[in-house]
């Protein structure tokens, strides 16, 4: 992807000047790298200060843990509290719009789960068969398949 003269990059995407072109592309901007995703999971279980992400996310680099981090900020995805002011120092945790995220993350490590042979898939307590995640319409308190759903497109 080449860079123009000001800065934002051509081809596919978004620039900073123009609205993503769906809800899945706004999603993917604010979360959609590797990294990402894995810094809001290590976040789910709680509040971490910068060591803690560090060594519960083995082979990030510290400046692009700290990208993310600041990336998460701006997306409101995440806050930063002070522990200390000299040095400077803070504890991460997510916001509620960042905690929201558990569900998409819970279904994208079931994706991933489906899609290896040696991966455990979640089961039932109960029965013991594999859970599937399903669409539910609270109103109508029925599961919903994409047949039944007026806008289920994401691009």
């Amino acid at each position: 992807m080449a860079e123009k003269r000001d800065g934002t990059a051509s081809g596919a995407g978004t620039t900073a000047r123009e609205a993503p072109a769906s809800a899945l592309a706004a999603a993917l901007g604010a979360v959609g790298d590797r990294w990402t995703l894995l810094v809001v999971a290590a976040l789910l279980d709680g509040p971490r200060r910068f060591g803690d992400l560090q060594e519960e996310l083995p082979g990030i680099a510290p400046n692009v843990l700290t990208q993310r981090l600041r990336h998460l900020e701006r997306e409101a995805v995440v806050v930063a509290r002070p522990y200390s002011e000299r040095p400077p120092r803070f504890v991460y945790e997510l916001t509620e719009a960042g905690r929201g995220l558990a569900g998409a993350l819970r279904l994208l490590a079931d994706w991933g789960a489906r899609h290896r042979d040696d991966a455990e898939l979640p089961r039932h307590s109960e029965c013991g068969a594999p859970l599937e995640a399903t669409w539910w319409c609270p109103t109508c308190e029925r599961p919903v398949d994409a047949a039944g759903a007026d806008d289920l497109h994401y691009a």
